[in-house]
């Protein structure tokens, strides 16, 4: 085993990997609130297809971070909560997003400037007004 925090074998990638899908961290920083119906996470979240909420929560749900509650009643109702590991990303997921808040702005216009000297090896991304506030302090 390697010292080197960053190589194949260590843990800091598969932090990395969990936090690089969007739909992880938006989800996980929903969940914080408590259980939440997966109707209730599509409207608070918006912008995410059935389809793509169950796969997220399915992998959410594999890797120890999310648990499922499903009750035996008519209609079956379904919850989703955050598990205690689930909960140890909440602090990493708020420190990204701050980050997101103080320096995107210089990101997307880093992207401009590319863009418009046709330097650009990476597609444009979304702008950060179409995301989430991930701020402890914004509204929900």
């Amino acid at each position: 085993m390697t010292t080197d925090a960053y190589l194949a074998d260590c843990g800091a990638r598969l932090a990395f990997d969990l936090l690089s899908n969007t739909w992880n961290a938006v989800l996980i920083w929903v969940l914080r609130s408590g259980p939440q119906r997966p109707g209730e996470l599509r409207e608070r979240i918006g912008g995410i297809s059935p389809k793509v909420l169950t796969e997220t929560l399915r992998r959410l749900e594999f890797n120890g971070l999310v648990a499922r509650n499903a009750y035996a009643e008519a209609p079956p109702r379904v919850e989703y909560e955050l598990t205690a590991l689930g909960r140890t990303l909440l602090g990493p997921i708020d420190a990204f997003g701050a980050w997101a808040f103080e320096y995107g702005d210089e990101v997307m216009a880093a992207q401009e400037r590319n863009e418009h000297a046709g330097a650009s090896h990476e597609p444009s991304r979304t702008s950060r007004s179409s995301h989430p506030s991930f701020s402890s302090s914004g509204a929900e």
